[in-house]
């Protein structure tokens, strides 16, 4: 059986968790920098294992912007 990449992928929870990336972000009302964090931190390594430390450091980028923007440093 093939994977759905598209509708509920494995690496972001999978239709039938609870805690799938989306609904995590929805519920908790996070913006599009937060949003992504979780998205990144979520599925690091499920997706690709051989990007891991890729999904931390973009994670890691959209942490530092939003701190930026709520700091009012400029970004």
């Amino acid at each position: 059986m093939k994977k759905n990449m598209i509708n509920h992928p494995d690496h972001y929870g999978g239709k039938n968790n609870t805690y799938e990336c989306i609904k995590v972000i929805q519920a908790w009302n996070l913006d599009f920098c937060l949003g992504n964090a979780v998205k990144y931190i979520s599925r690091a390594g499920k997706k690709d294992p051989d990007k891991e430390a890729e999904d931390i450091k973009k994670a890691i980028w959209y942490l530092e912007y939003h701190l930026k923007s709520i700091v009012h440093e400029n970004i």
